[in-house]
């Protein structure tokens, strides 16, 4: 439990440091861009998955 504790902490104070220099826009531009790449690899793979179990 304390180990998960220290990951929180680490986790905030990262976003607190992103939060605080100005990153957070360009970090939420990258999380945005990279959220649809993998969305986009999940559906193929996902289609590849369903047609070939036909």
């Amino acid at each position: 439990m304390l180990g998960w504790a220290i990951v929180f902490l680490l986790i905030a104070l990262m976003a607190a440091l992103f939060g605080f220099t100005g990153l957070a826009v360009a970090s939420a531009g990258l999380a945005k861009i990279l959220f649809y790449v993998f969305l986009a690899i999940f559906l193929v793979t996902f289609i590849r998955g369903v047609t070939h179990r036909v």
